[in-house]
């Protein structure tokens, strides 16, 4: 009996995976854990019968100085639960690297009958490994020295060729930070733990079996093989899993309701669907929606990773038509064209919620879906091609109405600014802020219906919410999109001065001796040359605006942040994440010297992560 083995997993296999756990665990999902325990009992089944054969033919060993003793099929206990710690950890980095993708915009609809790309990316895949099945089963026949190598390539090769058969266009689509690195990280990683404990003779291949070919001193080739492809089982795995779930999760047509934890029968029904019937307009939809808010929104796309299915879609489609209505209006190039687009949104709601319906629990729902009728008419008819997709995917069979007619309402008083104020002349500036409550509709306008929508959309896919509860989130929830706003007003003070618009209410401007003309004039003028000495004292000025908007915004955060620990248990760590990643805006304005980019506060993606991960672990302490 010896302690060998059980010190490699105390010193290298153990320790990353506690570290991979606590970096995980807040993100953890029940979905993770089915998938782990999917992977891990698959793989232990799957390896038992190799390994067992392996060491009763004495093609490798294990010295009993170096074991603890007990064995499974002739296994020692360490090398089981090598295969289980190592099915762990490369999962959980597969986990985390690819949370923040969205599965279903990757998905790839095929033309039925015909011969395309992806049919010949599948066949050559097809045959690369069928090719290095049959040199295994060549080189197991022969015996000798490729004996192991071949045995290797007989166990794992065809593992790969299923997985690959049923998920390639995945596997191929797929950001290599879901694929290649999660392959080549643990697989770099065991080749040095492996390297040491062949040296130390932990475990021994016997010569006769063998090449004497190395990766590098101390490491067999076959060895160097035989972590690389067990890497890529687990990988390949996990892809095929996920793209079971994005199928699942994309066409409500095939799959009407989604079980939390589809069973391994729906999982393969899923994957066995051919991709010639996928809806190509909702995955393209999708494609478009996650470009947009990766590059208009990044705050809100790196939060809606932590929703779940469904409710992750919703939400991306969502802030994606929020982002479509308002950049439409904002890029008019006249009050005339700007108008025509409110009327547009709104002709498009009308029809989208032509006939209404209640629901059991009394709720005001639409009865159809945008892709149907005039609606879809509208829509092709009168928006832009890479909007229609979006606003026909706007899941308003799940929102009540009222939240985004106010949406539009709010865009209808930005209209209300006076267009023609170039911020070098003397004209007159007029809009529709005249007090602190005039900004506070604005904000509930604007801002205040996202956020009602998307509790409603959280309600929806998790139900169960009493109707006094409900009421009090609603209305929470209304207080936090004002909070976003402020903070959003706040962060675009210069831009919106660009655009001929000022949010703080005169009374505020006043108090700090501005106009409304006059803050505009030096907000461009600060913006267009290093500040001189009246520049810095405008600045001053400046920052006392700024620091009220935040303390109205903090105002509303404080009395309505509690409430998130009251929503669904699935959408409070999530709810927390998309408010905190906004709110940290705020905080970074409230610093001297905060990171500007294109005229807006900005906070650095690493500090991004870290607040979003913060926030997982629960409720932000009050300072």
């Amino acid at each position: 009996m010896g302690y060998d083995y059980a010190l490699v997993h105390l010193t290298y296999t153990i320790p990353p995976a506690l570290l991979l756990s606590i970096i995980y665990y807040p993100l953890c999902t029940k979905l993770d854990l089915y998938k782990l325990a999917f992977l891990i009992i698959i793989a232990v089944i799957s390896t038992i019968p190799w390994d067992s054969y392996l060491i009763r033919t004495n093609i490798w060993s294990y010295p009993p100085s170096v074991v603890l003793g007990p064995k499974i099929f002739s296994i020692p206990i360490e090398e089981v639960f090598f295969f289980v710690i190592q099915t762990y950890n490369t999962s959980l980095l597969y986990l985390l690297l690819s949370k923040p993708v969205l599965h279903s915009a990757y998905l790839v609809r095929e033309k039925k009958g015909r011969r395309g790309r992806w049919t010949y990316i599948k066949l050559i895949g097809q045959l690369a490994l069928g090719l290095a099945i049959k040199k295994g089963i060549t080189f197991v026949r022969e015996g000798g020295k490729e004996t192991y190598l071949g045995l290797i390539l007989v166990w794992a090769i065809p593992f790969l060729f299923l997985l690959w058969s049923l998920a390639y266009q995945f596997l191929v689509n797929l950001p290599p930070t879901s694929t290649i690195l999660p392959i080549a990280l643990p697989t770099l990683y065991l080749w040095l733990v492996d390297t040491l404990a062949l040296k130390r003779g932990t475990w021994v291949i016997e010569s006769g079996t063998k090449t004497g070919i190395t990766l590098w001193e101390g490491l067999e080739i076959e060895e160097a093989v035989f972590f690389l492809l067990t890497n890529c089982l687990i990988t390949f795995g996990l892809v095929a899993f996920d793209n079971a779930i994005a199928v699942l999760n994309t066409f409500p047509s095939h799959f009407e309701k989604v079980p939390s934890l589809p069973n391994p029968a729906l999982l393969v029904r899923a994957l066995l669907i051919p991709a010639s019937t996928y809806d190509d307009d909702r995955i393209l939809g999708l494609q478009q929606s996650v470009a947009r808010l990766k590059a208009k929104s990044r705050s809100f796309y790196l939060a809606s990773s932590v929703f779940q299915g469904r409710l992750r879609i919703d939400l991306i489609v969502l802030y994606s038509f929020c982002r479509i209505a308002d950049d439409l209006i904002d890029n008019a190039t006249t009050a005339k064209e700007a108008r025509d687009w409110v009327a547009k949104l709104k002709e498009f709601l009308d029809l989208c919620y032509a006939d209404p319906m209640k629901t059991a629990d009394g709720r005001v729902i639409n009865a159809r879906d945008p892709n149907q009728g005039a609606a879809t008419t509208c829509v092709m008819r009168h928006f832009p091609e890479d909007a229609q997709l979006t606003l026909l995917m706007l899941p308003t069979n799940r929102m009540n109405k009222e939240p985004l007619y106010e949406l539009i309402r709010g865009f209808e008083m930005d209209l209300a600014f006076t267009s023609n104020f170039s911020g070098t002349t003397t004209t007159k500036l007029t809009g529709p802020i005249t007090s602190e409550q005039d900004l506070d509709l604005y904000g509930a306008r604007v801002a205040g219906t996202v956020a009602l929508l998307c509790i409603q959309l959280v309600m929806y896919h998790y139900p169960g919410t009493s109707e006094s509860k409900a009421k009090r989130l609603m209305a929470a929830g209304h207080d936090m999109g004002v909070a976003l706003q402020y903070t959003n007003i706040a962060r675009d003070l210069q831009v919106d001065a660009q655009n001929g618009r000022v949010y703080a209410p005169p009374g505020w401007l006043k108090k700090e001796k501005f106009t409304p003309e006059s803050f505009i004039a030096g907000l461009t003028s600060a913006v267009a040359s290093p500040p001189t000495d009246s520049q810095t004292f405008f600045l001053q000025k400046l920052s006392a605006v700024r620091h009220r908007l935040l303390d109205r915004a903090f105002l509303f955060y404080d009395r309505s942040v509690s409430a998130i620990e009251e929503l669904p248990i699935e959408g409070r760590a999530p709810m927390r994440v998309a408010v905190e990643s906004y709110m940290q805006i705020a905080r970074e304005l409230r610093t001297p010297g905060f990171a500007v980019k294109a005229g807006r506060a900005t906070v650095p993606g690493w500090k991004r992560v870290g607040v979003a991960w913060n926030s997982l672990w629960g409720p932000r302490k009050r300072q």
